[in-house]
């Protein structure tokens, strides 16, 4: 079949268990491999929050308004696709004989209350490792040198943060069951480049395409990483006092997330479009770390991605163009 013209879509997806989700111009296709390797692929009409509240689409606001979407949604896929894959199955084999009488007990509602208290664990443990230890071990070194690296306090803080992230995902990678998600992480970034390029959606054509896109999560978190040292060196340039103050600190630092991650997430988009100098020096940092959070896919792999994707697009590439 004649390739088609290639374009720059805004359709992005996630890697979910054993499957995979994209998002399209107009809905969210999920397909998952089941237990009988047959391929589940559905489809749901997305409502975003800026369909009801148009603010909420404007530039840099949106940037927040979509990491927001993104968490949720991303967390209700990986729970259905866990349950479609059979990985709830194999959960509940493992358990013990007093795990299984809490399950038999309170069923849903204490697995509920589980999966809320990890997620609440979750968050807190990022908040200590990603913003509270970098700023208390900025403070510690800033002390015994006498004060002279004050001047670089958001580079030391950001370039901290970046080896604990660099670290910690080298680390998850080299498990199995991680390895295989990043697998199908690898599957959803070359079956987008397969249809960016205009080609045909095939296993082999997509085996050809690149694994590494620049509107990828992981892009996305560099580049918030990289633009926080920007922003926080100034800040602290304009507010010194408080800079001074480790709970004060660490407090304006949170008051000026949003607008980081709003900036990052109009750089992703601007970097969606346009293949300049600019672009990819900001941009090589994620891509080089795609090559820990994507791996090379298998073809059964490859096919789940290209069932997902071809249930999100259209008839028409220019629906689905990055505006």
């Amino acid at each position: 079949m004649e390739s088609k013209k290639s374009h720059k879509t805004s359709v992005g997806g996630q890697a979910l268990i054993e499957g995979v989700m994209m998002q399209g111009p107009k809905g969210m296709a999920t397909a998952v491999r089941k237990p009988d390797k047959e391929i589940l692929v559905e489809y749901h009409t997305v409502k975003h929050f800026k369909d009801k509240c148009r603010v909420l689409g404007f530039p840099v606001i949106r940037g927040v308004v979509n990491f927001a979407e993104s968490m949720i949604t991303g967390y209700k896929t990986l729970l259905y696709s866990a349950e479609v894959s059979g990985m709830d199955d194999l959960e509940k084999e493992d358990l013990n004989r007093f795990e299984k009488w809490l399950t038999d007990k309170f069923g849903d509602k204490l697995m509920g209350f589980i999966t809320g208290l990890a997620s609440v664990l979750g968050v807190c443990l990022a908040f200590l490792i990603f913003m509270y230890f970098p700023v208390l071990f900025f403070s510690k070194v800033n002390e015994w040198s006498a004060y002279v690296l004050t001047d670089y306090r958001g580079l030391i803080e950001g370039s901290l943060k970046i080896i604990i992230f660099v670290l910690y995902i080298a680390a998850v990678s080299r498990m199995k069951d991680i390895k295989r998600t990043f697998m199908y992480h690898g599957a959803e970034h070359k079956s987008i480049a397969c249809y960016e390029l205009g080609k045909e959606l095939t296993v082999e054509n997509v085996k050809k395409c690149s694994r590494f896109h620049p509107r990828c999560g992981t892009s996305f978190i560099f580049v918030i990483l990289i633009f926080s040292i920007l922003v926080y060196t100034a800040v602290s340039k304009i507010f010194p006092h408080i800079a001074d103050n480790r709970i004060l600190w660490i407090l304006l630092k949170l008051a000026f997330l949003p607008l980081i991650m709003g900036i990052g997430y109009e750089f992703i988009k601007y970097a969606g479009r346009h293949d300049n100098l600019f672009v990819k020096i900001v941009s090589a940092p994620g891509l080089w770390m795609q090559r820990l959070t994507t791996k090379e896919p298998t073809d059964d792999i490859i096919e789940v991605g290209i069932h997902a994707l071809k249930a999100v697009i259209t008839d028409n590439p220019k629906d689905d163009e990055i505006k």
